[in-house]
């Protein structure tokens, strides 16, 4: 959760947007509960029920009553597409223009990967 100007709810909502992309949760397992996650997060649990409900409007977790969430089939995908979109509308215009002012190139970038 790196940044703190942004709300709590979101913040969760990243981590675990980011868990699902990376593999943590993969399509149709069960997310951790809402009291194991906010307490591994730290967070208050009625934050971390309004981002999984988030998850849950969005179509990309699916609630088995007296059982859990599980990641929807196809939450991968779409929360990659949607996450790229952001990424080159919010983050990238700044990011190259960082890049620019250091002379850094897409090239010098993939000498580092």
């Amino acid at each position: 959760m790196s940044n703190p100007g942004r709300p709590v709810y979101l913040r969760l909502r990243d981590e675990i947007c980011a868990g699902i992309l990376d593999g943590r949760y993969p399509e149709q397992t069960m997310l951790p509960s809402v009291r194991a996650f906010a307490a591994d997060q730290g967070a208050n649990p009625l934050t971390v029920a309004k981002a999984y409900q988030q998850f849950q409007d969005e179509g990309l977790v699916t609630v088995q009553r007296g059982i859990g969430m599980f990641v929807a089939p196809g939450a991968v995908e779409a929360l990659r597409l949607r996450e790229r979109e952001s990424f080159l509308r919010n983050e990238w215009p700044e990011t190259a223009a960082r890049m620019r002012r250091l002379g850094l190139t897409l090239a010098d970038l993939a000498q580092m990967a």
